[in-house]
This record gives C-alpha cells, sequence and structure tokens, in this order.
C-alpha cells in the first residue's frame, strides 16, 4: 500500500491543524494506522494509532486530550486531528501502516512521505 500525508504547514500555537493519510488500492481496510514524527536532532516518536476498523485508539502522553486519530475505510484516508497546538508539536509527521496493531515504528512496514508541521511561538 502506498501513503501520502497532507495538511501540514505553518499554525500558531494554540491553533489547529488535520493531517490526512491516503492510501492507494482497495485493502486500506485491513491496515492498523500509526502517526509519528521527528524533529530536528531527535530520534521519531509515536504520536497515535488506531486499529483496522478504528474501533482501538492509543495517543502517546504528549498528544492526549489534544489529538485524535482517526479513519474512514471507505475513503482510504487516515486522520489526525491536532488541536491546541504547540512550539514543540514542530516536526515532520509521518503516518505508517501495517497489518497488525503495532506500537513501535520499526514494525510498521509502509511509510508515508512525511508532512512538516510547524508550530510558532
Amino acid at each position: 500500500v502506498q501513503l501520502v500525508e497532507s495538511g501540514g504547514g505553518l499554525v500558531q500555537a494554540g491553533g489547529s491543524l488535520r493531517l490526512s493519510c491516503a492510501a492507494s488500492g482497495r485493502t486500506f481496510r485491513l491496515y492498523a494506522v500509526g502517526w509519528f514524527r521527528q524533529a530536528p536532532g531527535k530520534e521519531r516518536e509515536s504520536v497515535a494509532r488506531i486499529s483496522r476498523n478504528g474501533g482501538s485508539t492509543d495517543y502517546a502522553d504528549s498528544v492526549k486530550g489534544r489529538f485524535t486519530i482517526s479513519r474512514d475505510n471507505a475513503k482510504n484516508t487516515a486522520y489526525l486531528q491536532m488541536n491546541s497546538l504547540k512550539p514543540e508539536d514542530t516536526a515532520i509527521y509521518y503516518c505508517a501502516a501495517d497489518p497488525l496493531f503495532q506500537t513501535v515504528s520499526d514494525q510498521y512496514t509502509y511509510w508515508g512521505q512525511g508532512t512538516q508541521v510547524t508550530v510558532s511561538s
């Protein structure tokens, strides 16, 4: 499956963005999806993940209550709604997919190219 992220940009602190992860093919529903981010000089970290049918979700403590992951299997797209953004949320955001509900980035099979999110103070 091929993944393409979109929706990144520059936003002021306290603002919102919604990232999209569009998948090719008709088997998107067979893959769990994870969102990850990597800031300059830092390791890639998990942000959120969602199961194949959307029934299970999981978030990093740093984004709980501010970010919401969702998916629309009919549209082959996953989303990351980001509210109350902070400068420390600045990073390249990646979506990834795997048949299993993985927790670690190295376990994900397919990756998008990333989209830049910059939050100004």
